[in-house]
């Protein structure tokens, strides 16, 4: 879909149901179908990461771990293993534990794991030791994604070389590693229509703070007012956490892409970039809106506006299935030069500022990526080697920008310290797509208007 969005605001759900138990276990039996025979595949939670001295960051679950699980706790382990008759998820968690319960709230503990969490066994953390050599041993591949904990690594290659000790008594390590994250990776690409109720969701809260901060910007403030408008609106709608951290970039910041110190004032006369996400549930809205700080856009930034814009309708016309991963960024890039070249900030021939990577000085990022439990959500782009084809249940952001560096001496002064981007989140449907940050302005005099 396209066309003019509504300034009536995006709808948002009162409730949106969780995802259902069932697609958690169907999510665990597509992957233990994917899996060799007499394999084991290990997947492990987050942990807790400390913030200062004795004080940690808000526990967030691994993507992989909460996409298998739904488990909530830190330092679980899963474990799959195709065939085994005594069930084929075995998970590993902390132990009940009143004292630590008391402060840091109740635990689920093993017993309780198997009936809220459909594991098949479920074992306390303490006992992995005597436990995972054991299902690991006889095992002809270890599917695991090496790398992310370095201390869990050691433990597997222990345990591993463990067993390789005793070969002489009959012990069978396993005969290979093969990393999990590609057939993992593959599945979470495409999304339910349970995970999709999720990412409406979080983009409708997210259109929501980004009205509120236009509404709310005036000279003289600070970014990080503007950041706390957007804050406030996410946790008030149930959004507790951003899915990344704010940017609002006022003026010339905005042409620095992941500024995130916000702590400038506003001038009138300026732009503020904001590109900011809730997550809620654990899936991510990405939305970046650039708009005037005393209401009014100049001419130059007018002109800038609309040609992003522009660029940004091009790329919404080159998504439907069959389309393949670069078309959208190609008719972006095709676009900008383009325009840039009527603007005067380019000069020569299209095709060939397209060849030779002119425009990068003013577009030097690719105009999406994947979106989901993270906000650069996971799935190869390029399988061997060629773009990915876009299918249905693929979710995805679309966000063109230009660019004009304070410190870019081709162009004339006034034009300089421009930075403007666009940005909205959209799922492949079987007949092109689904818009699912509506209701946020997106033209020059709609956001004018929406301001007033």
């Amino acid at each position: 879909m396209t066309g003019a969005q509504s300034l009536a605001g995006p709808a948002l759900a009162a409730r949106v149901a969780n995802i259902p138990r069932s697609d958690f276990r169907r999510r665990r039996q597509h992957l233990l179908g994917m899996l060799e025979h007499n394999s084991i595949a290990i997947v492990t939670a987050g942990s807790l990461a400390t913030r200062s001295r004795d004080t940690e960051f808000p526990f967030r679950q691994d993507s992989d771990f909460h996409y298998l699980t739904d488990f909530p706790e830190p330092d679980a382990v899963a474990v799959f293993l195709p065939g085994r008759e005594h069930g084929e998820y075995v998970l590993f968690c902390h132990e009940k534990d009143p004292v630590e319960e008391l402060w840091n709230g109740e635990r689920v503990g093993a017993e309780a794991a198997c009936d809220l969490y459909d594991a098949d066994d479920a074992f306390p953390l303490s006992d992995i030791d005597d436990i995972l050599p054991g299902l690991i041993e006889g095992r002809d591949r270890v599917y695991y994604s090496m790398g992310r904990s370095r201390e869990f690594d050691t433990r597997i290659m222990a345990w591993v070389n463990s067993i390789r000790s005793k070969v002489a008594a009959g012990a069978v390590p396993p005969g290979e590693f093969t990393d999990l994250d590609h057939l993992l990776h593959e599945q979470r690409l495409f999304k339910s229509a349970a995970e999709l109720r999720q990412m409406r969701q979080a983009a409708a809260i997210t259109a929501l703070a980004h009205r509120r901060a236009m509404r709310q910007c005036r000279p003289g403030m600070r970014e990080f007012e503007l950041e706390a408008e957007l804050l406030h609106e996410f946790a008030r709608h149930g959004a507790r956490h951003a899915a990344y951290p704010s940017i609002v970039a006022g003026g010339a910041n905005a042409c620095t892409m992941h500024y995130i110190s916000n702590q400038q004032r506003l001038k009138r006369g300026d732009l503020v970039l904001i590109d900011a996400g809730c997550e809620y549930r654990g899936y991510a809205a990405d939305v970046t809106r650039t708009f005037p700080v005393g209401g009014r856009f100049s001419k130059r930034q007018r002109a800038l506006y609309e040609l992003t814009r522009a660029a940004q309708e091009a790329a919404f016309d080159a998504l439907a299935p069959g389309r393949d991963w670069n078309a959208a960024h190609s008719a972006t890039v095709d676009v900008i030069t383009r325009g840039l070249v009527e603007l005067g900030l380019l000069r020569g021939n299209v095709s060939r500022l397209i060849e030779t990577g002119a425009y990068q000085d003013f577009y030097m990022h690719r105009v999406g990526h994947w979106l989901g439990l993270d906000v650069h959500d996971v799935g190869d782009y390029r399988p061997g080697g060629e773009w990915r084809q876009l299918e249905p249940g693929m979710a995805l952001t679309v966000e063109p920008g230009i660019y004009v560096a304070p410190d870019n001496l081709n162009v004339p002064s006034a034009w300089r310290g421009i930075g403007i981007r666009i940005e909205d989140d959209v799922v492949i449907t079987q007949d092109g797509y689904e818009l699912l940050s509506e209701g946020l302005p997106r033209s020059s005099e709609e956001v004018e208007e929406w301001m007033q």
